[in-house]
């Protein structure tokens, strides 16, 4: 007993110093791979060129060693990199990881939440090839109109340019694309596209609703209609507008927050706000009779925007953060729809809404009197006077529809949900691809830093503001399947009845109005 139970405590004494050594090795490793990631990981100062490192060699990327379960996630950056040589830049070999997988227990526990409900449209502006599916010769036939092809090859992307866009329209869109495969390496599939950065849809439904009718060639762009198929992409201003000086929409969503805690709902004055272009549309220029003047108020203060005067004086009266001053603010499209849907309904005002024709990629989701006021197309002025006029009266309800609004735009439109947007679209879209696709004889490649190294001015500026630093933490949200024909039934039904409900409140207030004269 004496020989076994020294044998046994000479093999505890053994592994407990051999444990130790595991130990000590295996935790001086891990220190100098913290202290050695720290360098290549490090947050960026405050400056936009923080993000950017000039070297010579441009083919080292950062890598990150599993964190500690229980430790908070860290998040990896991967700066771009800017030649130093006078030559045109070109994307480097391994400029970035071709995918990222995290192995972190903190993360595997918490799930991706499902993606909103505007995500579901996805399969409705792609149904009109869920039979067919895609083929590269429809494809080629939406090159009519297009500005650009996109091609994706294992994460890389090309681009063959068929027309400049207006102003930076073009550039800014596929910035976003490339932020995007930044944010999820290796996930975003191939694929073959043709963009059109033309405010107007022009694949028209009726030309492929008869017999024998071929297949609608696949076109992206902003918005669409209920006449056209076009299939709607997150516009270019998500990632900035520098010709009128709009921030990208990540910084400038924290702006509106901000900007709507100044003055509460209730101290805000009590009319409806509009300042904007008005040459552009009829509609517009109509809005304007229902200014106040001397002899009548409509409730509404509209404004005409001079864009050349404003570019000469610096954008000082056009700061989107600071018009959040009124209880109500009318949303009208342009031309087409406007960008300006998102920058309203982030205000915490009640959205006046005049009848739209268009849509974009989220606007799909929002309820009338929940998210915003109908106001009609054809009565504009009286219909704005009654909006503010019941809302002055039901000041409770009418915050709630401004707060419900706000929040939409705060949760489920912020840069991470826009990304999720993309990719899930691009990634149902790809799926319904017949052909291998193939980089086009004419295009380039395109990276972050053929872009942004060589930009100038507000472009370079907002372009590094609205970088993706690094991969994702973890997997974008779970898209819900597509709607039943009953479910999506009822959901245009109650839209429409909702708007219609508010159409005999204001027909019964104006009745009232001209009894009691």
């Amino acid at each position: 007993m004496n020989l076994l139970s020294s044998t046994r405590s000479s093999s505890v004494h053994y592994y407990f110093r051999l444990s130790a050594f595991v130990f000590l090795l295996f935790f001086g490793a891990f220190i100098s791979t913290r202290l050695l990631d720290s360098t290549l990981t490090s947050s960026p100062g405050n400056s936009p060129e923080s993000s950017i490192i000039v070297t010579k060699t441009t083919h080292d990327v950062p890598t990150e060693t599993p964190a500690i379960p229980g430790n908070p996630p860290r998040k990896i950056e991967i700066p771009i990199k800017c030649s130093t040589d006078n030559v045109t830049q070109k994307c480097p070999a391994k400029y970035y990881p071709s995918n990222f997988d995290r192995i972190d227990l903190a993360l595997l526990s918490t799930p991706p939440a499902e993606c909103p409900e505007y995500f579901r449209y996805i399969y409705e502006d792609l149904r009109p090839w869920r039979e067919t599916g895609i083929t590269e010769e429809m494809v080629e036939r939406a090159r009519r109109t297009a500005n650009f092809r996109l091609v994706i090859l294992n994460g890389r992307a090309y681009v063959e340019t068929y027309q400049k866009s207006f102003q930076s329209r073009d550039v800014f869109t596929l910035w976003g694309i490339l932020q995007l495969l930044r944010m999820y390496p290796g996930k975003v599939p191939d694929l073959d596209l043709m963009f059109d950065c033309v405010d107007w849809p022009v694949i028209s439904s009726r030309f492929y609703h008869r017999p024998n009718a071929t297949a609608p060639p696949p076109l992206f762009r902003y918005c669409a209609d209920d006449s056209t198929l076009d299939i709607v992409f997150p516009d270019w201003s998500f990632w900035g507008w520098p010709e009128i000086n709009i921030k990208p929409w990540g910084s400038l969503l924290k702006d509106l927050e901000e900007g709507n805690t100044r003055i509460s709902w209730m101290d805000r004055d009590p009319y409806a706000y509009w300042k904007g272009n008005p040459v552009v549309a009829e509609t517009r220029m109509d809005l304007l009779k229902c200014n106040v003047s001397d002899k009548q108020d409509w409730n509404a203060r509209v404004y005409a925007q001079d864009w050349g005067r404003e570019t000469q004086q610096g954008f000082k009266q056009s700061d989107l953060a600071s018009q959040c001053i009124h209880r109500y603010k009318i949303y009208i499209e342009g031309s087409a729809w406007s960008v300006s849907d998102k920058y309203i309904l982030a205000c915490d005002s009640v959205t006046l809404v005049v009848k739209p024709r268009y849509y974009d990629f989220y606007t799909r989701g929002l309820m009338p009197v929940h998210h915003y006021w109908p106001i009609r197309d054809d009565d504009k002025c009286r219909s704005i006077k009654f909006a503010v006029d019941w809302g002055n009266s039901h000041k409770q309800k009418a915050s709630a529809i401004g707060k419900e609004a706000s929040n939409f735009i705060q949760q489920d439109l912020k840069m991470e949900k826009v990304y999720d947007y993309m990719f899930h679209l691009l990634s149902q879209y790809a799926k319904l691809l017949k052909y291998k696709p193939a980089v086009p004889p004419k295009a380039v490649e395109l990276c972050s830093e053929t872009m942004a190294c060589p930009a100038e001015g507000l472009t370079k500026k907002f372009m590094m503001e609205s970088m993706v630093k690094g991969p994702k933490d973890g997997n974008p949200c779970v898209l819900q399947p597509p709607y039943d024909p009953a479910t999506f039934q009822s959901v245009l039904s109650r839209k429409q009845n909702s708007i219609k409900q508010v159409e005999r409140w204001e027909k019964q207030f104006w009745d009232n109005q001209k009894q009691n004269k």
